[in-house]
């Protein structure tokens, strides 16, 4: 075991850098370490994306431009930088680990934490298959549910396997470059890139037969699209309920917070997730939220507590919940009150923080 956390010199590893969960808390733990440790990184291997510009200063950065699984180049200056900068953990999200491994066998003194953000893989058994045979050389695994570390200790070959809850930078600094359209006081946001487990077409359904089109209320979504099948269905049902003036798109974008100032309702319609960042999102904002009841999410929105939750896919049920906020401004007020403190309270970055340091020193 090292005898301090300053003998720690991490880099967090991610395959791109397009706004996504995943994406966001690797950048906001390497930040946070930027302040606690004489050596913080991000490196990016395929795909850079707006959320470079949320990298601090005091965070190192390169970007490896990886162009197929087994690319021998980017592997090279992956070595060169962990060497030059005597680096000992290479924090690994999702798909990432697979070039750690590889990394691994040029320098095998490299301790490798894998960091599971995907919220079906109890589902998915024969893709798995990789993780299972790569977790030989893992040092330790995080987890961002309950459920990934279950299966986790049940499949993985190492006992060094931790929840790690998601959390927030105290102070993320912005650019404020996105302004909402509709009214004010009467906006909804739903944060979260578009495609299939997100479930942005019952979001406008629901919407659609709810009162609160005709009461003027409007729905914003930001996340990335890919011009896909799915996003040119989802245009395409806008379209056809007569809401394009009502639910807008906007894409990728980094100024959350100031998004969600401008905001009153955080929807979250998925039909499976591991941690929703989003959710600690909008805690912060003060925002009443609405959510699916799925994943960990019934640990952060508990019904009637600290937000409103229904289940999967229920479209009535979201109808009756849209429906019914419109006439209970002080309850709305006292769900999104209980939801910040709840989130200040529990989800801080020097409690998950912490736990990280403690498994990396375990490992060391």
């Amino acid at each position: 075991m090292v005898k301090s956390v300053q003998d720690i010199r991490v880099i967090q590893l991610i395959d791109s850098l397009e706004p996504g969960g995943a994406e966001r808390m690797a950048i906001t733990i390497a930040n946070t370490f930027g302040n606690e440790l004489p050596f913080s990184g991000v490196v990016v291997t395929r795909l850079e994306g707006s959320l470079k510009d949320t990298i601090n200063s005091k965070v190192n950065y390169l970007f490896l431009k990886k162009k197929k699984a087994l690319d021998f180049s980017a592997l090279l200056r992956l070595r060169k930088f962990v060497k030059n900068n005597k680096v000992s953990v290479v924090h690994a999200h999702g798909s990432s680990y697979f070039f750690a491994v590889l990394l691994k066998f040029t320098i095998p003194s490299i301790k490798i934490f894998w960091h599971d953000h995907f919220g079906n893989r109890v589902e998915k058994s024969k893709a798995n298959l990789p993780i299972k045979i790569a977790s030989y050389f893992f040092s330790g695994v995080f987890t961002v549910n309950q459920e990934l570390q279950n299966w986790a200790l049940k499949h993985l070959k190492t006992n060094n396997i931790h929840f790690i809850p998601n959390y927030i930078e105290e102070k993320a600094i912005e650019k404020a470059v996105t302004f909402l359209k509709g009214e004010e006081g009467k906006r909804i946001v739903l944060l979260a890139n578009l495609r299939t487990p997100k479930n942005h077409l019952l979001a406008v359904s629901a919407f659609s037969q709810s009162k609160m089109a005709a009461l003027g209320w409007t729905l914003h979504f930001i996340g990335k699209d890919n011009l896909d099948e799915y996003s040119n269905n989802l245009k395409k049902k806008i379209t056809a309920e007569n809401l394009t003036e009502a639910v807008f798109i906007y894409g990728s974008c980094t100024d959350i917070q100031h998004i969600l100032n401008q905001s009153n309702v955080g929807l979250l319609t998925s039909t499976y997730e591991g941690f929703p960042v989003t959710l600690l999102e909008y805690g912060r904002a003060n925002i009443l939220v609405i959510c699916s009841n799925v994943g960990y999410c019934g640990q952060i929105i508990k019904n009637n507590e600290t937000g409103i939750s229904f289940e999967s896919e229920d479209e009535k049920g979201l109808i009756q919940v849209l429906n019914e906020i419109l006439n209970k401004p002080s309850e709305n007020e006292r769900l999104a009150s209980n939801l910040n403190i709840f989130v200040n309270q529990n989800y801080s970055a020097k409690q998950v923080i912490n736990k990280i340091l403690v498994a990396y020193q375990k490992a060391l």
